[in-house]
C-alpha cells in the first residue's frame, strides 16, 4: 500500500484529497475538520475548518452557514443565517 509518509509526492497529485500528509493520509489542512491548520488539530463538534482555522458558522458573520460566505452589508445575522426572517 502506498502511503504519503513513505511517498510524500502522492499528496500533491490531482486525484489526491489534499496536498498535506497527516497520519499516512493525504488531507487539505485548510478544510479538514480533523486536521485544521495542522495535523491532529480537531475542530469542535459545532465548528468547520475554513482556511486552516476552526470557526463556528452559527456565530461567525464571515463564515455564515459555510466557509467564506459573508453576510451582505445591512443584512441581519441570526441562527447562522444571513437575512433570517
Amino acid at each position: 500500500m502506498v502511503t504519503c509518509n513513505k511517498y510524500p509526492r502522492v499528496c500533491p497529485a490531482k486525484s489526491s484529497p489534499g496536498p498535506n500528509c497527516c497520519k499516512k493520509k493525504c488531507v487539505d489542512v485548510r478544510a479538514d475538520r480533523l486536521n485544521c491548520g495542522r495535523c491532529g488539530k480537531k475542530c469542535k463538534y459545532s465548528e468547520i475548518c475554513c482556511k486552516g482555522e476552526c470557526v463556528n458558522p452559527m456565530s461567525n458573520k464571515k463564515h455564515c452557514e459555510n466557509c467564506n460566505n459573508k453576510c451582505k452589508k445591512g443584512t441581519s445575522y441570526v441562527y447562522g443565517m444571513c437575512s433570517y426572517a
